[in-house]
């Protein structure tokens, strides 16, 4: 007759374990597991301890014993041999305290119930596992043409996701377009959020924003899990209309960080566009010498800049006679080499035939 009574104490299959929809499921069986896995570890570091102590112990009396044979034999030292003798008898009692403390461990360890990590042993030297086999890391080149192809493809349908509401709206969408669960469309939907920012549109940012943030959870939720995103979308949804405090908590916690780093992104784009776009300004702003006209004037001596703002020629001479010669060449020169003075010059007929007169002001850009 077959005993079944060793399968009286066996733990549960975590999949054969139903949670409320309430329990992050898949978390409480890697805790559960984890938990497991400790209790077994600590439980054979137990073991190799009391293994440990047990042999010291035993090394240590037949040290003491092969001492008192060599005083034994000497016949002297009769001190040091009781000595002795009171020491291997004390290791003696260890060594026995030892013995039952690992027999008491070996009971435990038969009484302890079985799980799917106990329950059976390799049999065969080769196993083989149906399981996908992992990607080969992509370029950073290769990920972007996938994007871009992507994007291409199915732009208007990621939009059109980045514009729901409901809960239920989005996992519908989602059951008739699988296609769009994945990075690229997560990459998409961030980029147009910093793009709606960079335009002012705020509310709407905060829309897309959302679901992003949905899809990003869908994401991780897959990496947790290890399974296709397109396998656990609707797990998703039914946690999440159905979840507590804590977990919304979460959840608007991560959309508010999310938002924040968007404004974060649109104002750096904002002013690396600016600080462009008045590099390309004082490109065309450059004198035939290289130098800006605008820094120019503001770098000068305040009677010179009143010269310049009232565009008298006369004063500008007066005032650069009463100046150090040094000084005054030195920003004459400067303003030649901007553009903002131009020597020998006269308008129309004159400056075509090369002619000398006096010099004429060009415009100060404000």
């Amino acid at each position: 007759m077959v005993d079944y009574s060793v399968w009286d104490h066996i733990e549960v299959s975590d999949d054969e374990d139903e949670t409320h929809p309430n329990i992050d499921t898949a978390s409480l069986f890697r805790w559960r597991h984890q938990a497991r896995v400790e209790r077994m570890e600590q439980f054979q570091k137990e073991k190799e301890e009391l293994d440990k102590g047990c042999r010291e112990c035993k090394r240590k009396l037949a040290e003491c014993q092969k001492k008192m044979k060599e005083l034994e034999v000497t016949e002297s030292g009769r001190g040091e041999l009781e000595k002795l003798q009171a020491e291997a008898q004390q290791l003696r009692n260890e060594e026995k305290s030892w013995e039952n403390k690992l027999e008491e461990l070996k009971k435990k360890e038969k009484n302890m119930p079985w799980n799917v990590d106990t329950l059976s042993k390799d049999g065969f030297s080769k196993s083989v596992f149906n399981v996908k086999p992992e990607e080969k890391e992509e370029t950073e080149e290769q990920k972007e043409k996938k994007h871009k192809t992507f994007v291409e493809r199915y732009e208007k349908q990621i939009k059109h996701f980045g514009m729901l509401r409901r809960w239920d709206d989005s996992q519908k969408y989602l059951s008739d377009n699988p296609h769009l669960v994945c990075e690229e469309t997560a990459n998409y939907l961030v980029i147009w959020c910093i793009d709606l920012e960079v335009e002012e549109k705020h509310a709407l940012m905060e829309q897309v924003a959302h679901q992003t943030i949905v899809m990003q959870f869908i994401l991780e939720l897959a990496k947790s899990l290890k399974v296709d995103p397109r396998a656990c979308f609707r797990q998703f949804f039914t946690k999440i209309k159905t979840a507590d405090q804590q977990y919304m908590e979460g959840f608007n916690d991560e959309l508010d960080a999310f938002k924040e780093r968007v404004r974060g992104r649109a104002k750096a784009r904002i002013e690396k566009a600016m600080k462009e776009y008045e590099e390309e300004e004082r490109q065309k702003r450059l004198g035939p010498g290289g130098l800006d006209p605008v820094e120019v004037y503001e770098s000068l001596p305040s009677e010179l800049q009143k010269c310049f703002d009232v565009k008298d020629v006369q004063m500008l001479q007066d005032t650069i006679s009463k100046m150090d010669p040094t000084e005054a060449k030195y920003h004459m020169q400067r303003c030649i080499d901007s553009g903002l003075w131009v020597p020998n010059a006269k308008t129309g007929e004159g400056a075509e035939k090369g002619g000398g007169g006096e010099a004429v002001y060009e415009e100060i850009p404000k």
